[in-house]
């Protein structure tokens, strides 16, 4: 009798695990999808918690905001105070009437671009043209008495057509120089040197050497300041090519006018 039943309890045995691992592999299956969607969810949560929000851009030295003020009369932003950095944009040095300098600002002059310079010094003496830079870095206080002198004398609306007011100068970032070409010094700072032989030379071949003419003829709208043939800023060679190239300003070029 015992050996007749024992099929059949083998069989229920066989059943009742059957069901078991029926439903234990349903579960599994069940949790693993549910562990899947909260794995998902916490991913995105996270993705979401770390991903940047969208903010007004703030003014850094990297990054500066356009001013919402219009300029004056004479380019400059109405009570104005000078920034405790000085402002960069792609690498550039800005200076002009709206991104002014610290005063104490005091880098002296840039090696880089002295060094560039005495390469196209010498480039243009060997076609003939003895030019010499007569005026590069300026102190904030020398600014300050170059400006008042200037102001004396012609008023502030013509000075500040052809001279920075103080903290807002190109001499004081030690990357600008006044060219002129020795022998003819009547005609420094004058926009007749630009139509002389060596004037000519000098705005062919400037980006050769990394420099740009920073304020052109009909820019005086977007730099700030009349022609002047004699003022020379060093960018580096491809930037200034790119410049020379497309006829532009600087404040064109980092597209901030």
């Amino acid at each position: 009798m015992k050996n007749k039943r024992l099929p059949l309890i083998l069989g229920a045995l066989i059943s009742v695990a059957l069901i078991v691992s029926i439903f234990v592999v349903y579960n599994y299956k069940n949790n693993q999808k549910s562990n899947a969607s909260d794995e998902q969810k916490l991913t995105t949560e996270q993705a979401e918690k770390d991903s940047p929000t969208m903010e007004e851009p703030k003014k850094t030295t990297e990054n500066p905001v356009k001013p919402e003020q219009q300029p004056d009369e004479n380019g400059y932003l109405p009570n104005q105070t000078l920034p405790t950095e000085p402002t960069y944009i792609n690498g550039i040095l800005l200076a002009n009437k709206i991104y002014p300098l610290p005063s104490t600002f005091a880098p002296g002059e840039n090696p880089e671009a002295r060094q560039a310079l005495d390469q196209m010094l010498v480039a243009a003496k060997q076609q003939g043209f003895d030019l010499v830079a007569f005026s590069g870095y300026r102190s904030f206080d020398y600014q300050t008495k170059l400006y008042n002198n200037y102001v004396n004398r012609d008023g502030q609306a013509a000075a500040d057509r052809y001279s920075a007011r103080p903290g807002y100068s190109e001499h004081q970032t030690g990357l600008a120089f006044d060219i002129g070409e020795r022998g003819k010094e009547d005609l420094w700072l004058t926009e007749e040197f630009g139509e002389t032989p060596a004037g000519q030379w000098l705005m062919t071949h400037a980006q050769d050497f990394g420099f740009i003419l920073r304020f052109p003829k009909d820019k005086e709208d977007i730099t700030g300041y009349m022609y002047e043939s004699w003022h020379y800023r060093y960018v580096g060679s491809d930037k200034a090519k790119e410049i020379k190239k497309q006829s532009i300003t600087l404040e064109e070029y980092l597209g901030v006018k």
